[in-house]
């Protein structure tokens, strides 16, 4: 066995699939404070973190399931009623780590996979910052949330239509959460990129990347990731981890400075009970 090798294994999974999920759990903390009248609330069912941030969103789902217990059945059964009882769709991210009896019962509980992502990772222990860039990337402040927000907004609008305004409100949001650290990427004094990012044990998550259009294809994504895992490794973290579309411009990126793919997960819908 090689030293310090690290493998795409069950424990590894574990540790990622945590990570995502407190990352998840905070910004759904954010909203129960923030909004307290959405209802937002998370449960942990035997280390399956389940949340619910709205019918409507991303991050109602859950993560973990099949890495912590093995009592499928029942953890499923709580699952589907915290999130049936809130009127709200159920979705599973299921890592490949899991036992694959977890398959079997997911398809005989009426379950369709409906999704792929990749979840990579990197060791920063070898990390080195790149050369200094036009571009200056820091952490913002308390009175700049509204700015993070409507930059990155701005950013994602020209991916989707008809989102600026809902990014924008989750923007906000992710900036309130309470161990997210948002980075903003100047150019010459005005805003042009933003990303998320987070701290959990030794583990540090990067997502939610966006560029405004004028700023693209000039180096901003690399100098934020640059940026980013910098003050991971700083913070004495040992890996640095974030999620993206197989084969995606994401993925890609990630792979050029040094994230390898840990393994591929599956989103599951349950068809029936929303």
């Amino acid at each position: 066995m090689m030293e310090g090798l690290i493998y795409s294994d069950k424990d590894l999974s574990r540790r990622l699939e945590r990570t995502e999920a407190q990352a998840n759990a905070d910004f759904v903390e954010a909203r129960a404070s923030m909004e307290p009248e959405s209802g937002a609330a998370w449960l942990d069912i035997s280390g399956t973190y389940a949340m619910y941030d709205g019918a409507e969103s991303p991050l109602t789902q859950t993560f973990g399931l099949g890495l912590f217990s093995d009592s499928f059945e029942e953890d499923l059964e709580k699952a589907e009623e915290f999130f049936i009882t809130r009127e709200a769709p159920v979705f599973h991210e299921v890592s490949p780590m899991t036992d694959p009896s977890l398959l079997g019962v997911l398809v005989e509980r009426d379950y369709h996979p409906i999704e792929f992502s990749s979840v990579m990772f990197r060791e920063l222990s070898d990390f080195e910052p790149g050369a200094e860039t036009k571009f200056t990337t820091r952490i913002i402040d308390g009175e700049e949330a509204d700015l993070w927000a409507r930059t990155a907004a701005s950013g994602w609008a020209t991916e989707f239509d008809g989102i600026e305004e809902f990014m924008f409100s989750m923007g906000r949001l992710t900036v309130n959460a309470k161990r997210t650290k948002p980075f903003l990427v100047e150019l010459d004094g005005s805003p042009v990129a933003t990303g998320g990012f987070g701290i959990y044990d030794d583990i540090c998550i990067l997502a939610g990347a966006s560029t405004v259009p004028e700023a693209r294809r000039q180096g901003a994504q690399s100098a934020l990731l640059s940026a980013r895992l910098g003050y991971g490794r700083e913070k004495g973290c040992s890996l640095a981890m974030m999620c993206a579309a197989p084969g995606s411009q994401s993925q890609k990126n990630a792979q050029k400075n040094g994230f390898k793919i840990a393994y591929t997960r599956i989103k599951w819908q349950l068809a029936t009970g929303t």
